[in-house]
Parts: C-alpha cells; structure tokens; sequence
C-alpha cells in the first residue's frame, strides 16, 4: 500500500511517499481502508519533534509511529479477533493521536476509539471533527451569554469551530490570527480581530473573561493582565517550559479567583460522538480550505504548522 511515511524528526522534506505493507490488525484493533484524514497541528509537532511533549510520547529520539495522521474516516476492512460491535463495510471515525496512520491506504485503529460515522456526514467533513472538533467542545464549555472570549490560532481548525460555538452561546470573541485571515475572520461572525504580527493581544490593556490560546507563548504573569476578575486562560500547546509555567505560576493568581492553567481535552470515543451528533444537528460545522491527495501531505503539514490554513485540510488516499 502507499504511505507516506517519516523515518527520522525534522522538516517536511524528510517525508516519503513509499510502499509499505498491508497492516494486520491486533485482537483489538479494526482494519480501515482510509477515506479521509484531516491534518492537524499535532501532525506538525510530531512530524518536527518539537516541543518536546511530542517525543515525550512519540519517540525521544526517531519517531516510534512512521506514519502520521490521526483523525481517520475509513471503512472496516477487516476485524481483530476480540472485536465486536462493528462489522465489514462499516463506516467509523476516530482520533487516533497517539498511535497515527491515517496518511495511508489503509491503517489499523483501536476499536475502543472509534464511532460509526453518521449518515449525514461526508468522509472529508467527518475527519475534521475528532481532534478539531473536541478541542472546541472543551475551550467554550461553559461560556455565557455576553462573556468575553479571546482566541489565539483563531483561524485553524479547533479556532474556527469554537468561534461557531461562542457565537452561538451570545459571547463576544476576539480573533487572534495572522493579518491574511482578517475579513475572513470576521466574515465567520468575530467581533474583532487581532493581527499577532502587529499587536500583542497582551499588551493592549484590553481584559477578557476566557482566553483560548492554541499555542502559548507567555508566562501566567502576563496572561493575569489580560483576564478580568474570575476569569480563565487555557492553553493547548506551545513549547513546555510555558507549559509548566503556566501549570506551577498558575497557581499564585488563584488569590485573585483567576484560573491559568492547560486545557485537558477528554479525547475518545464519548467525545467523538458527542461532536458527531453536534455536527449533524448543524450545532459546529468544521471550514474546510481543501482536500488533497496523498502527495500533498507535506505540503499540507507545512502550511498546518505555519498557520496559513484556514480552518482544516483533509488527505484523501
């Protein structure tokens, strides 16, 4: 089968387009024949080895998995032996984010991660939602109407998708993207927009009730400025000494009844229905920028890891 494949961290022109064989699924594991994968930024971290979190659980030193990719739509090809619930045909849909594989033919994915796809779901659509999709479900749970949202990498996949959802739940946001994405930005319902090359939304003086960042870059000192009182920042990524900072730093502002800290995204199958279901009742709707061809993935990768999407590419073997 072709594959695209990483035999060492680095760069996008590491990558190789080969054959590899047909993988044979574990007792718990199902056979996919891939029909879409999204790109995701984590797709990026592991493919660069940076920060270091992504060696932590993908290989210190060479990559563990060689082929990338994570959220998978396939059809069931074959079964492992203790598999039950699902049967040939079936189509299912999963984040597979430890493991990877869906750049390829074909990839064997945990039965426990994975869900049926709903009928009202195309293959390229569905591959947006799992990681993209949960990621958005957990940085807008519990925003009120009239709440103040800034989000930071606003115009990638999990930005674009918690955007709809803050929208819908009467909350003022705020967009941080890079300045080619503005007017789009706005045209997806932002109240206003920030240009990170040209202003830190840091040092605006400007307050919000919840911070999104999807990559942070400032220590919890900076960030207490620009939360009002109560409020709360999560991070998703961003090099891990931030990271930590904001973990152990966190905790000294929460005298002034202000949360810091990295949001935890309950990735699994739950998960994966619940944003299933919200896409089909029309709740979030993933922007899909294009949808390419397996020769594309490192060009795909590298426009991901440098924020130039807007919203999601999904690969199509």
């Amino acid at each position: 089968m072709k594959a695209v494949v990483q035999d060492r961290y680095g760069g996008p022109e590491h990558l190789r387009i080969v054959d590899i064989p047909v993988p044979e699924p574990g007792k718990a594991q199902i056979r996919v024949k891939v029909l879409a994968c999204a790109v995701n930024l984590s797709d990026w971290e592991y493919l660069i080895g940076s920060p270091f979190y992504a060696r932590l659980a993908g290989g210190l030193t060479r990559p563990r998995h060689a082929v990338l990719g994570s959220d998978i739509v396939g059809v069931v090809d074959k079964l492992g032996r203790s598999v039950s619930g699902f049967s040939i045909g079936d189509r299912i849909m999963g984040d597979l984010v430890m493991v990877r594989g869906g750049f390829a033919e074909y990839a064997c994915v945990s039965a426990a991660e994975m869900i049926r796809v709903p009928a009202a779901l195309s293959d390229e659509v569905a591959a947006c939602l799992p990681q993209a999709g949960g990621i958005a479900v957990a940085g807008t749970e519990g925003l009120r109407q009239g709440d103040k949202l800034l989000i930071n990498g606003a115009g990638g996949g999990s930005g674009t998708m918690a955007l709809q959802l803050a929208k819908a739940a009467g909350s003022h946001v705020t967009a941080v993207d890079n300045g080619v994405k503005t007017e789009w930005l706005k045209s997806l319902g932002a109240d206003e927009v920030i240009d990170y090359r040209a202003q830190d939304f840091a040092s605006t003086g400007k307050q919000w009730d919840r911070i999104l960042d999807m990559v942070a870059t400032r220590g919890p000192a900076r960030i207490a400025h620009s939360l009002s009182y109560g409020g709360a920042y999560k991070a998703l990524g961003g090099d891990l000494s931030v990271l930590l900072s904001l973990v152990v730093g966190g905790l000294r502002f929460r005298l002034q009844n202000t949360s810091i800290g990295i949001l935890m995204v309950p990735a699994g199958r739950k998960l994966t229905e619940r944003v299933a279901l919200m896409a089909v009742e029309g709740k979030i709707a993933p922007h899909l920028e294009a949808v390419l061809p397996l020769s594309s993935v490192p060009v795909a990768l590298r426009r991901t890891g440098t924020g130039e999407v807007k919203g999601k590419l999904v690969i199509k073997p």
